[in-house]
């Protein structure tokens, strides 16, 4: 079934607020694959309605405000995030849907919860459920609302409005490459519009014209969550102090032709095991544990960086040309290097950015949990994990797992939990198991 999203309101009266926002007041719903998000008991009546009369104009006002984060910045559990991205922080006056909406740059969620019974709400959203569209669905789901707000507002004889005035800033930013651009990383710095510092962002463009776009852009991301942000000299210096000699040409690609999933249609974690399995099929190796040997020669680095020191802040890989780079990675342990190497290795081969970074970092981006499942499975396949617990997920089995692949009991929980074997409980890695 092909998702869908639509964010639409039905007109009715109100006799007392601002003009604006009485010509937007209705019935407004959040329809994401066939289900109704806003779905609650209606107080009044004492039954269940699919929408609760609010203003659209309101949440107009908030989408348009926070398009740029919504569009671009992933999950996060710093406090600001929460005003960005739950609809529950519009306030004025309406009790608004439990709903928080995020995005990994791919695909994007909207996740509803149910809000607690109380005498005096007139209205309980009872909906506990999420939809997970492509992010292009939901930008044409909320420019078709914002269009309906203007309509409503013009019908309505009403000039001027904030609203309007964010909705065309919004526009024009969008058609301009070098102020989306801009936009966009603000968003992934977990900033406003013209909120974050100046320097950094211009740090990232600059940056951008050696590294990549796509790779900065992980930067930043990885700022947010309260990571240091390297530039291009820093990753340059600490490469030449502490990284291994590596060839990306040497590098194991996957063979013209291969099909992988367009990252628009499959969750990330879906997309990086099946392109694990592709090339282990490609290049012969079964389900059997991969040796540090072999793993190194995949990557195209020296074996010993697999036993190396920590290093910096984040893990990656630096390339100077075809045939010469440099490999950093982050972890003290063992398990948590050949990890790394793995996910370094995943983002050389799963639709490649353009530039001479590849970073592994903690964000939630959809090209970081594509990483972290095409390790998981390059190294722990799960049908030979699957098959060797035989049905026992108790945590001695895991760690059996574990210490029979090289990885760490956690990389076996989460091919455990995104296989449905377990439930997910507090782990919540992807963004398709909200």
């Amino acid at each position: 079934m092909q998702p869908t999203l639509n964010i639409a309101a039905e007109w009715e009266r109100l006799d007392e607020g601002e003009p604006e926002e009485r010509a937007c007041f209705g019935a407004v719903g959040i329809q994401c694959n066939d289900r109704w998000l806003t779905e609650g008991l209606d107080g009044f009546v004492n039954r269940i309605r699919p929408a609760p009369l609010v203003s659209a104009y309101h949440l107009a006002e908030w989408l348009a405000w926070n398009w740029w984060r919504l569009r671009w910045e992933p999950r996060s559990n710093t406090p600001e995030w929460a005003f960005a991205h739950r609809l529950t922080t519009i306030g004025l006056g309406y009790v608004w849907p439990n709903i928080t909406i995020f995005s990994d740059g791919e695909r994007t969620a909207l996740i509803a919860k149910p809000t607690q019974e109380r005498s005096a709400t007139v209205f309980r959203y009872t909906c506990d459920s999420a939809g997970i569209v492509p992010s292009s669905l939901f930008e044409g789901a909320v420019d078709r609302f914002f269009g309906q707000v203007l309509s409503q507002l013009q019908a309505e004889g009403i000039g001027e409005t904030n609203f309007r005035r964010i909705h065309t800033d919004l526009t024009e930013e969008r058609q301009d490459q070098e102020v989306a651009r801009r936009r966009k990383l603000e968003a992934l710095l977990g900033q406003d519009p013209d909120e974050a510092d100046p320097t950094v962002v211009e740090r990232l463009i600059a940056d951008a014209g050696s590294l990549g776009e796509q790779a900065v852009g992980e930067l930043a991301a990885d700022h947010a969550r309260g990571g240091i942000l390297l530039g291009a000299n820093d990753l340059t210096q600490i490469a030449g102090k502490i990284g291994f000699a590596g060839s990306p040409r040497s590098a194991v690609r996957l063979a013209a032709g291969t099909g992988l999933p367009s990252p628009q249609d499959v969750p990330a974690w879906r997309l990086g095991a099946e392109a694990a399995r592709a090339l282990r099929e490609q290049q012969a190796m079964g389900t059997q544990p991969i040796g540090d040997a072999r793993l190194a020669e995949l990557a195209g680095v020296d074996a010993g960086a697999l036993v190396g020191d920590a290093g910096a802040g984040i893990s990656f890989a630096l390339d100077r040309n075809q045939i010469e780079g440099r490999v950093v990675l982050r972890s003290r342990w063992h398990t948590g290097r050949r990890f790394e190497l793995a996910r370094l290795l995943a983002d050389r081969i799963v639709a490649p950015p353009r530039g001479r970074l590849h970073a592994a970092t903690r964000a939630y981006t959809y090209r970081q949990k594509m990483q972290r499942s095409f390790a998981a499975e390059l190294l722990s396949p799960f049908a030979a994990v699957d098959d060797m617990l035989k049905g026992d997920y108790s945590a001695e089995a895991q760690q059996d797992a574990a210490e029979h692949f090289q990885v760490s009991e956690r990389t076996i929980l989460t091919l455990l939990v995104n296989h449905r074997c377990l439930e997910r409980e507090e782990l919540d890695e992807d963004l398709a198991a909200a």
